[in-house]
């Protein structure tokens, strides 16, 4: 037996079988005892007393004949039944509601010679014929009614307070759940030290156990993560420089020039994929500061004046504040006015600042070759180009969407894009007024570069 209670202890299955099949066992019993007790009520007035065949005669000499009303009335009183007496000039009944037609009634034994027993819908009724009148007696409909919804009450009753115990029950073994789906979340949300704690030995606990696990694994991992990220920067980076201080003691020629290029473009390769990789997850951390949105976009816009096909930007009368990663956000920026440019044929290319009630959004449109609606999908994700041939001429490595993409996530906004090819691009970003809980105020910002 302590064995049976100790597996179902460490079983969350069994513990909810035990509490539905008890549910189903007391719902049974309660309907099995309810329609005992209606149906045995129902059966009162099946058959006839065998005191009162023995003794109509006795009563019908009671009544008398001519009949005395006043003593068939209180006959029908005391015997709880229900007297009708009738000849050609009249009828009377003891009840007025008359609930069986004796008249339908069918012939079934003689009690006396002038006695007989009849039936109607299965219930007796005794008829005797006498001095000119016929006496029909029967019993007269006990009040069942009210009984019968006394017992589905109670029954109603019952039930609902076994529904309301199992709902207790199978409430409080749901609470490692919530508490699970709780943790579940925190550690969605990049807070990698939180753990469930639970001192249970069922399923639960052990589904508890890896959660812990799966987020020591996930802390384990992120650090190694940034571990290799960094030795990469320095690693790759150390090389780079000392080629761009060699480069500067050559002599000017034009491959100098197309070497400084390459050694520049793998540079802004290697800076982007790290700061890709950093944006690339839900724990990554903002720097926020609270920043008039116009006025910190105009001087990031304003160097690409000298665009063959102009620029225009168009900001509102009233600034407004935004909280943002501003090193971030001028990458982003950046990023569009060169897509823009880049793909913009010499037309003239459009940045409009705006606001909503809960956030500050940047548009940047040009009217260049556009892009065709089979990439329009995939134009974000990295090293996607739309030219499949990624000439040189054509520029970019495919990561600059991409970046812009995770920028705007990662302060909780989102980039959208319109396009018609020979027609232009339209890109919206929307940023929300305040940032993201996990980023970093400027004061915190030293702690988190040393992370």
């Amino acid at each position: 037996m302590s064995t049976l209670i100790k597996n179902v202890r460490r079983s969350l299955f069994f513990r909810l079988m035990a509490i539905f099949g008890t549910t189903v066992v007391l719902f049974l019993v309660i309907i099995l005892i309810s329609l005992q007790v209606i149906s045995s009520n129902d059966d009162t007035i099946e058959a006839i007393p065998d005191y009162f065949t023995r003794h109509v005669e006795s009563i019908i000499e009671d009544i008398g004949t001519p009949p005395n009303l006043s003593n068939a009335m209180r006959l029908a009183s005391e015997l709880d039944w229900t007297i009708n007496i009738r000849n050609p000039i009249m009828e009377w009944s003891s009840n007025s509601q008359n609930r069986l037609d004796v008249d339908l009634s069918e012939y079934e034994e003689s009690l006396t010679p002038d006695a007989e027993r009849r039936t109607i819908l299965g219930e007796d009724i005794i008829r005797v014929v006498r001095g000119g009148y016929d006496f029909y007696m029967y019993q007269s409909a006990q009040e069942n009614g009210q009984f019968n919804y006394f017992v589905l009450y109670i029954a109603m009753t019952l039930a609902s307070i076994i529904l309301f115990l199992n709902y207790l029950m199978v409430n409080k073994m749901l609470n490692p759940v919530r508490l699970l789906k709780r943790g579940a979340e925190r550690i969605r949300q990049g807070d990698l030290s939180y753990r469930v704690r639970s001192n249970l030995q069922d399923e639960l606990g052990e589904l508890t156990d890896s959660i812990n696990h799966m987020a020591d694994s996930l802390q384990s991992m992120l650090e190694a993560k940034r571990q290799l990220l960094l030795a990469i920067s320095h690693e790759l980076r150390t090389p780079i420089t000392k080629a761009k201080l060699r480069l500067e003691f050559m002599p000017d020629s034009i491959e100098k020039s197309q070497l400084k290029e390459d050694i520049d473009e793998i540079d802004l390769l290697i800076s982007d994929l790290l700061e890709a990789e950093r944006l690339n997850n839900d724990h990554s951390v903002l720097v926020s500061e609270t920043v008039r949105f116009a006025e910190f976009v105009r001087p990031i816009v304003e160097p690409f004046g000298s665009y063959e096909g102009g620029v225009v930007i168009e900001t509102p009368d009233n600034d407004f504040d935004l909280e943002i990663d501003k090193l971030r956000v001028r990458l982003l920026i950046t990023n569009l006015m060169n897509n823009a440019i880049r793909h913009g044929e010499a037309n003239l290319v459009n940045v409009k600042v705006s606001s909503t009630r809960e956030s500050g959004i940047i548009q940047v449109k040009d009217n260049g070759e556009g892009i065709s609606p089979e990439h329009l999908s995939q134009i974000c994700e990295p090293f996607y180009r739309a030219d499949s041939s990624r000439r040189r001429n054509t520029g970019g490595f495919g990561l600059g969407l991409y970046l812009c993409r995770l920028i705007a996530e990662a302060h909780g906004g989102q980039l959208t894009i319109k396009s018609e090819v020979a027609k232009g691009t339209h890109i919206s970003v929307s940023l929300p007024r305040e940032a993201p809980k996990n980023s970093l105020h400027p004061q915190n910002q030293a702690e988190s570069l040393r992370l």
